[in-house]
């Protein structure tokens, strides 16, 4: 389904566990966000991409490197591609494709394309570093945490905010590289929030907000969470999980990523 447009954004909704994947343009390109999921989707997003097209230069930005964020690379053979240098030099990408292939044989799903781990035209390691593509001006930020390897990306001209599997209204956060790293990304976002008062934030799975009282409290949200996370598993407190269940709808798909980040907390607390 489509989420959200206007002209010039188009945010898809997967069925599964609501992630998007984004389209930006401007007269002199096209920038795809993370095509994923069902390979009718990832086939919905390149017909849409080949419609509006029109000759234009076709980038891909890849805001990590969870395999459902992937897995629709070769759809667009013939698309750049962006990601943090992590996403390059950090990741396990046997791993990430193995992930594809389960999740697609379980499924019994085939797709159209292959299924490769993304080559990466240009890395983004710097905080803040900017680039310049024909009409459009992107800059980011390496934002590890959920993994070593994501980005924050904002579309200067638009004030698009594209934040990742970060600040979803649907996911407390997902740990699965640091907790520390990612309550630095959170201190990261609230900087970010502040100074450039972005006007859309895209999060990786769930609802695109325009609203910066939203947008704050995210960040608050996804803050409260690992303050109550470290308390519990550092200190012995028990989590408040029935106000984690009122503030987060799909409990029975987020008790497991609960109990793995408090699993995966206590193995970072022993060393």
């Amino acid at each position: 389904m489509i989420q959200y447009k206007t002209p010039g954004i188009c945010i898809f909704e997967s069925a599964l566990y609501r992630t998007t994947c984004t389209v930006i343009e401007t007269p002199g390109l096209v920038l795809l966000v993370d095509p994923n999921w069902l390979p009718h989707e990832v086939a919905r997003a390149r017909e849409y991409v080949r419609v509006i097209r029109r000759g234009r230069p076709l980038w891909l930005l890849f805001t990590h490197s969870d395999f459902d964020h992937i897995l629709g690379w070769k759809a667009f053979p013939d698309a750049k591609v962006i990601a943090s240098r992590a996403f390059v030099h950090q990741v396990d990408q046997e791993q990430a494709l193995e992930e594809i292939r389960k999740f697609d044989e379980t499924h019994y799903l085939s797709r159209d394309y292959a299924v490769e781990y993304p080559e990466v035209d240009i890395e983004i390691h710097e905080n803040g570093q900017a680039l310049e593509l024909e009409d459009m001006r992107l800059q980011f930020w390496p934002a590890p945490g959920h993994t070593a390897c994501g980005l924050f990306t904002l579309v200067e001209h638009a004030g698009i905010w594209i934040a990742g599997d970060y600040l979803s209204n649907v996911e407390f956060p997902f740990i699965t590289f640091s907790t520390m790293a990612y309550e630095q990304t959170l201190e990261l976002a609230r900087q970010l929030a502040g100074s450039h008062h972005p006007r859309l934030l895209i999060p990786g799975h769930g609802d695109a907000t325009k609203n910066s009282r939203e947008i704050q409290r995210r960040i608050d949200e996804s803050a409260w969470y690992l303050h109550h996370l470290r308390k519990a598993v550092e200190d012995g407190v028990a989590f408040p999980e029935g106000e984690l269940w009122r503030r987060y709808a799909y409990r029975r798909g987020l008790e497991g990523p609960h109990r793995e980040n408090m699993a995966f907390l206590a193995k970072e607390i022993k060393g």
